[in-house]
């Protein structure tokens, strides 16, 4: 099975790397997020994961505890790093989480895979955008 992403790949990985037209790239996708969401603030990396981990879930409620805040943005990594076969969904439990299996270690070091969820939450926006 083909793990890539499945929609249209627009934005360049260059866009994304540490350089003032990727610092401009996240930015126009964090505004693009703020407006989705409604929100007044600009979200950072973490509000976007679990504003992606709320969606994947599909499930809302008035409040989730901290580690449930938590587990909504491993959701999202996984989500967005299964694109690259990294993550594998194996299922849902009885409570509809899904639970994912790691197949392929991602790169190591914060800014690599920060800039690599980058890269993904602006696929993912695309994906959600063109459905």
């Amino acid at each position: 099975m083909d793990n890539k992403f499945d929609g249209l790949d627009i934005l360049g990985e260059e866009l994304f790397m540490d350089t003032p037209e990727g610092d401009e790239a996240w930015l126009q996708t964090q505004f693009e997020i703020k407006t989705m969401l409604g929100v007044d603030q600009l979200p950072d990396l973490q509000g976007i994961l679990f504003a992606i981990g709320l969606q994947e879930l599909g499930q809302i409620k008035d409040e989730f505890t901290k580690e449930e805040r938590q587990d909504l943005m491993h959701i999202a990594v996984c989500r967005l790093l299964s694109y690259d076969g990294y993550y594998e969904l194996e299922g849902y439990d009885a409570d509809g989480w899904p639970h994912w299996r790691q197949t392929v270690v991602p790169p190591k070091g914060k800014i690599n895979q920060e800039l690599l969820l980058r890269r993904k939450i602006a696929e993912y926006l695309e994906h959600i955008k063109n459905s």
